[in-house]
C-alpha cells in the first residue's frame, strides 16, 4: 500500500468518525439538564443558547432549560432555568448594580423595590471567573432560586422581582436583542 493511500484510508476513516460524532450529536442532548434544575422542572430539557458579546467582547453564554412544550410567546406562564457561563472575571457587586439598572430600564418596579432587590441580589451574586456558572430559575408565581456552579446560592420569593429579572433576557425591549433571539427562537422551534 502506497503511502498517499494509507493517508487516504485514514483521512477517510477520520471523516467517518467525524460524520458519526456529528449524527449522535444531533440526536443527543449537547449539554444535559443540571442536576440543580430537575427539583423545580422535571421534564426539563436543554432548549437553548445564546452568546453576549458587548462592544466586540465576549461576556458570557446563556444555556436556557425549559419544560416540554414550553411556550415561548407566555415565557412567565412556566418554569425555565437561565445559566451564564462566564467568559470573564466580575464582580458579583458589579452584576447586582448592572441587573437592577436594567430592570430600572425596562420600567419594572419602583425605587423602594429595587433597593431592595438590589439588596437582594447583592447578598447572592458571587464573584465570577472565566468559565464559572451562575443560573437563576424562574418559578411563575413564587420567585427566583440561584445557582453558582450547581451549588444554591439564594432565594428572593417574589414574582414581580422574579418577572423583572428574567425580563434582561426575554423582553422584547432587551438590550441584547440577538441572545433574546437566539433563546426565544430556539424554544419556538422546539415546542
Amino acid at each position: 500500500m502506497s503511502r498517499s493511500t494509507r493517508w487516504s484510508t485514514r483521512a477517510s476513516a477520520a471523516l467517518a468518525f467525524a460524520a458519526l460524532l456529528a449524527g449522535v450529536a444531533a440526536h443527543a442532548d449537547p449539554l444535559g439538564v443540571p442536576a440543580y434544575v430537575r427539583p423545580y422542572i422535571g421534564d426539563a430539557r436543554f432548549a437553548g443558547h445564546g452568546r453576549l458579546t458587548w462592544f466586540g467582547f465576549h461576556v458570557y453564554d446563556a444555556n436556557i432549560y425549559a419544560p416540554s412544550g414550553f411556550d415561548a410567546r407566555a415565557p412567565y406562564a412556566q418554569p425555565f432555568a437561565l445559566e451564564l457561563q462566564y467568559a470573564r472575571a466580575l464582580d458579583g457587586r458589579a452584576i447586582a448594580d448592572a441587573s437592577r439598572d436594567e430592570i430600572a430600564r425596562l420600567g419594572f418596579g419602583n425605587d423602594e423595590q429595587r433597593a431592595r432587590w438590589h439588596a437582594q441580589m447583592t447578598a447572592i451574586f458571587p464573584d465570577v471567573d472565566r468559565g464559572q456558572k451562575l443560573a437563576g430559575i424562574y418559578l411563575p408565581g413564587v420567585g427566583a432560586r440561584f445557582y453558582f456552579e450547581g451549588r444554591f446560592r439564594g432565594a428572593i420569593d417574589d414574582p414581580e422581582f422574579a418577572r423583572a429579572f428574567f425580563a434582561i433576557w426575554l423582553d422584547a425591549r432587551t438590550r441584547a436583542p440577538r441572545l433574546r433571539d437566539a433563546l426565544v427562537q430556539q424554544l419556538e422551534v422546539q415546542r
